[in-house]
């Protein structure tokens, strides 16, 4: 046995092993053995720590950006970034004020739409019941010239003004009303003058009788009144004679 640790020892010495190596390897004590291990423990964490530093050298090499740089490059991403909101907003009130523009557009669109398809219609309407009057006239003329004597001729009577009355209530029903222009002055927005009489009774252009009934298709005129209207009287020849002889004499 002392002959096996000389021989160790020896070889140990030519080796050139430290002197905490020999002895460790001449002892099996369980505390050198522990002694071994936590020496190995060290040493792996320092090996890990120069691998991350390691790794962090290459990641720094990769990106090419020194750290010092970190800052400044962050400033132009946000200045960028800026630039950007900046130039979205200018769009975004760009097409806001395009599309309330279109929105005032199409309103007015809409309602000139509208107010045409009214005024269509109402021409539409005004033709329609324009046709119509003439048979209401010759209703009005009938009643007036005929004069029943018998019963067959009164219940014709009836018939007929039975038919008159239900279109003239149509008419109304329709918006129609007619003019009462009978004493009142002439109106040339209203009436037509066909006629004029030389009367004292009336002051000069009033209305003294309707000819042809004029209608009113809700404000707007529908047809105009033919009407006869006052005029001044004038003097007789005999008059203007006996004036002039007696300027003469």
């Amino acid at each position: 046995m002392m002959d096996e640790n000389k021989q160790i020892n020896n070889t140990s010495q030519q080796l050139g092993e430290p002197t905490e190596v020999k002895q460790a390897m001449k002892s099996d004590s369980p505390a050198q053995i522990n002694f071994n291990e936590s020496g190995s423990e060290v040493t792996e964490q320092v090996a890990s720590q120069a691998n991350v530093s390691g790794d962090a050298a290459t990641i720094n090499a990769e990106t090419g950006v020194p750290a010092t740089d970190n800052t400044g490059v962050e400033t132009a991403a946000l200045a960028e970034l800026t630039q950007q909101i900046e130039s979205l907003k200018t769009q975004l009130e760009e097409r806001s004020t395009q599309y309330m523009r279109i929105a005032a557009d199409f309103e007015n669109y809409r309602k000139r739409t509208s107010k045409e398809k009214e005024e269509l219609e109402t021409l539409m309407k005004r033709n329609t019941i324009l046709e119509l009057l003439p048979v209401v006239d010759n209703f009005e003329r009938a009643r007036s010239h005929l004069k029943p004597q018998s019963d067959g001729e009164m219940t014709m009577h009836k018939s007929y003004q039975g038919v008159y009355k239900q279109l003239v209530d149509s008419l109304k029903r329709l918006g129609v009303s007619p003019m009462r222009p009978e004493g009142q002055e002439f109106d040339p927005n209203l009436h037509e003058a066909v006629m004029r009489e030389p009367t004292d009774e009336h002051p000069e252009g009033t209305v003294l009788e309707e000819l042809v009934r004029g209608y009113f298709l809700g404000e707007r005129v529908l047809r105009h009144a033919m009407v006869k209207v006052a005029a001044p009287k004038e003097d007789t020849p005999s008059t203007e004679e006996d004036q002039s002889s007696q300027a003469f004499s």
